[in-house]
């Protein structure tokens, strides 16, 4: 870690504020990624693999034939977004991402309430990983070999070698990430291949990319709203800037990487499933069997052998998102601990490492404590603590995105005329991403029992939650105005990278 590295000024038209209150000491380790590092640490946080196998088919039982197609639609309008996304990236050189980009443009009170609400969305996201781990570790174990291990087993562990990766520089952890996403792709095209060479029963067909039934009404709603959280963590691009290399390049580059490698790998793993089983077949197919719709096919083109490595790799799929999401989550609360807006102790960096070593030991505890009480209670670790805790972070996360989009347009419309002002980049790309964003939001919020398996009071407790964390975050930023202007006045305004 290089302690003595002074902040570097980003160009005079990056709007860059007077001095910042983040000395050295308060400073990741710098240098430790480069653009495909950081490409395959967001992917992992997709979990590729646990998208394909858990969600697609859910996709084809909802919305039909045109599920390839809708998860092109959805990374249509995410590039879209990130088109203006990494433009904020380039002007505020501010790692929180969403919190300085909507507090730079809304209003310091927004900014706060965008941290709070962020924060909350990938700090339950990664706790709720811990029980699709729990869940897969225990059938694949006890279907390998006959040993019934109680599922929080498996999260605990899991948790144990996050924290030591998290302690580590983010370098490890991006090898980790890397080598699970190259597993996970590499078994899906295995699958992939022959059903190419065979053609499946019905030959190769489009229909799934046509109009009518990308858009066929009915569940179509329902569809896109699983198919637009299958893309959640790409944005976390930005928040790993400080310790990537060239950050300037590296970030926007990661960033469209990452959602067109998702599109594209989504697209044409679904399109996959509809040759393998015939598109006359497909949607009977996962209606029949939605859990087992990739595994049957994998025993069918393939063998046993890859059904049963796929069984494996869908549990690394899940601790890679789970140590992607808690990496992310820890350096939301470093970020906010140094900006001031949580305790300062959170911006404490390892010495040796470069780690935000306090900020992650705070998320694993957290983890620990939210895992021994589900299992206290006798909760299903997939049903219970894997959905109930992920709805609401994907939900979080669109509303970030879509609030972010707006503040693309606000703060490249007021600062008209500083550099490079492209309207395609700055206020086209933005609004249209607004608008599916919004859509997908409401198609999320109106769908909400789908992603959380339950259709009683729960899912309304869980939807109160996003506004009332959003609130909570403006209430502290406020009070931090009221009892400490010159604190107040640092908000969303540090420059690192």
């Amino acid at each position: 870690m290089a302690t003595s590295d002074p902040v570097r000024p980003a160009p005079p038209a990056a709007d860059v504020p007077g001095p910042t209150p983040a000395g050295p000491r308060s400073r990741l380790s710098r240098g430790s990624m480069g653009t495909f590092e950081l490409t395959f640490f967001v992917v992992a946080a997709a979990g590729p693999l646990l998208i394909v196998a858990g969600y697609a088919p859910l996709a084809f039982l909802i919305g039909g034939l045109g599920a390839p197609g809708a998860q092109l639609v959805a990374a249509l309008v995410l590039l879209l977004f990130a088109v203006g996304f990494t433009r904020m990236a380039l002007r505020i050189r501010n790692p929180g991402a969403f919190y300085s980009y909507i507090g730079r443009s809304l209003g310091r009170p927004m900014g706060g309430g965008a941290a709070m609400l962020a924060l909350g969305a990938y700090s339950v996201i990664a706790v709720g990983q811990l029980g699709a781990i729990g869940a897969f570790a225990s059938s694949t174990v006890t279907a390998l070999t006959g040993a019934d291990v109680p599922w929080p087993v498996f999260s605990l562990a899991a948790i144990l070698i996050v924290v030591v990766l998290g302690h580590r520089q983010i370098s490890l952890s991006a090898k980790v990430l890397g080598g699970a996403l190259l597993a996970e792709v590499a078994i899906l095209l295995i699958l992939a291949v022959p059903v190419l060479l065979q053609g499946g029963p019905e030959g190769f067909s489009f229909g799934s990319f046509a109009p009518s039934a990308v858009f066929a009404g009915g569940g179509t709603g329902a569809m896109f709203a699983i198919v637009f959280g299958a893309f959640i963590g790409f944005e976390s691009t930005a928040i790993y800037a400080e310790e990537t290399r060239d950050p300037a390049r590296t970030v926007p580059r990661a960033t469209f990487l990452a959602i067109g490698f998702l599109g594209i790998f989504y697209t044409f793993m679904a399109w996959i499933a509809v040759i393998a089983f015939g598109q006359s077949e497909v949607v009977a197919a996962a209606s029949a069997d939605p859990v087992g719709l990739f595994f049957t096919a994998t025993e069918q083109y393939v063998g046993h052998w890859a059904t049963v490595v796929m069984e494996v790799l869908l549990v690394t799929s899940a601790f890679a998102s789970t140590l992607a999401f808690h990496n992310t989550a820890s350096r939301y609360f470093f970020t906010l601990g140094r900006e001031g807006l949580l305790p300062r102790r959170l911006a404490a960096v390892h010495p040796v490492h470069g780690s935000p070593y306090v900020a992650s030991g705070v998320q694993a505890t957290i983890a620990v404590l939210v895992v021994v009480v589900f299992a206290a209670f006798g909760a299903d670790p997939y049903l219970s603590l894997f959905l109930l805790m992920v709805a609401p972070g994907v939900l979080a996360v669109i509303v970030l995105q879509a609030l972010c989009a707006v503040a693309i347009v606000v703060y490249f419309r007021r600062h008209a005329g500083e550099g490079d002002m492209s309207i395609w980049a700055t206020l086209v790309a933005p609004l249209a991403s607004l608008v599916g964003l919004l859509v997908a939001t409401w198609l999320v919020v109106i769908n909400f029992d789908l992603l959380t398996g339950r259709t009683d009071w729960v899912n309304v407790l869980l939807l109160a939650c996003l506004p009332v964390t959003f609130a909570a975050g403006v209430v502290v930023t406020r009070a931090i105005r009221r009892r400490d202007p010159g604190r107040y006045q640092f908000l969303t305004q540090t420059q690192i990278y």
